[in-house]
């Protein structure tokens, strides 16, 4: 063969292998591509997965399945959607009758990036609820009809918690639910440091003098018992340790009516007056009423100006790690010179 025939052949054998080579390198990258575009999918498959996923709760009226990882939470109660807040499990939305409110929520919901719905107290609208797509409802299980709990299940899987409502017994029980004991038991050991230190500061400041928390309802008056099985006895009472004025120690009742005869004989030190707020009733009358009272204008907390207005929004609505701390930072403003 001739030089130039061996060049020729050399250089086509070399063409042969650069051609190989590409087809090669092409293969490979294509192989690369179907890898990565299958583990792509996958990982987004596993998402989805884990999006749809459920468990099984109890409620009080049983067993029910829930998302694992609610995306349109609804709270229907102002107090309950402050005790998930506070452990870290923000709901999207939150059900709220305004003019009964705390003037603090309304911010605080803001700050966090909560919905709120207006309602009716007491009532629920199903086709509004149904407009808002929740996909899990959180519920005031105490008191509720199980007809209201299956109209509830029908716009969403709802979780009526078994619980009475007093943030000692509803904030664990949350912390359960949602995986978020640690917060829980954190949020609690922070708000009663600040009842002890409270407590202590007003033990101080007025020993054994007595107080009382009056109630004026538009046709009636009545007065908070100490040793009550509700939140807002135990609140005042038993946490921050006041004493109730002698005729009424006795009484288990949360609001007891009275006539204002016995004003003289009630005797206390210092007075908590609240003018009852609830939608659809006005007790600006019987305030009135009770100012202009000759008994009332006797009395010793009146005469040294020992009366301090207290809001039903603040310590029955506005219950809560955050609403409790400004109560108590109130009742300690007024009781500790």
């Amino acid at each position: 063969m001739s030089k130039i025939g061996f060049k020729m052949s050399g250089f086509l054998l070399l063409a042969l292998m650069l051609v190989l080579g590409a087809c090669s390198n092409a293969s490979s990258t294509a192989d690369v591509s179907t890898t990565s575009n299958t583990s792509a999918e996958v990982k987004e498959s596993g998402n989805d997965t884990a999006a749809n996923a459920t468990k099984i709760v109890k409620d009080i009226f049983g067993e029910v399945e829930i998302p694992t990882e609610p995306h349109n939470l609804l709270v229907t109660n102002s107090s309950y959607a402050e005790y998930l807040i506070e452990i870290g499990i923000v709901p999207q939305m939150v059900l709220l009758t305004a003019e009964i409110e705390p003037d603090y929520r309304k911010p605080y919901f803001e700050q966090h990036g909560v919905k709120m719905i207006e309602t009716v107290q007491y009532q629920y609208n199903y086709e509004q609820l149904l407009a808002l797509s929740p996909d899990l409802i959180i519920s005031q299980g105490s008191g509720m009809e199980q007809t209201v709990y299956d109209d509830l299940n029908k716009v969403a899987p709802t979780v009526a918690m078994d619980t009475t409502g007093d943030m000692e017994d509803a904030i664990p029980k949350f912390g359960e639910l949602f995986g978020k004991t640690a917060e829980a038991t954190q949020v609690l050991e922070v708000f009663n440091g600040k009842v002890d230190q409270a407590r202590t500061e007003i033990a101080q400041a007025i020993g054994d003098k007595t107080v009382l928390v009056l109630r004026v309802e538009s046709d009636r008056y009545r007065y908070m018992g100490a040793q009550a099985a509700n939140s807002s006895s135990r609140f005042f009472y038993e946490k921050l340790g006041l004493h109730i004025p002698e005729i009424f120690k006795d009484s288990k009742d949360w609001f007891t009516p009275f006539s204002l005869e016995i004003l003289p004989e009630i005797k206390p030190d210092y007075i908590f007056l609240e003018q009852r707020m609830l939608q659809g009733s006005d007790a600006s009358q019987s305030m009135k009423d009770l100012e202009a009272n000759p008994l009332w204008k006797s009395m010793e907390a009146v005469k040294n100006g020992q009366v301090f207005p207290l809001k039903t929004s603040d310590f029955v609505q506005g219950v809560g790690p955050v609403g409790s701390a400004l109560l108590i930072d109130y009742i300690v403003e007024k009781l500790v010179p």
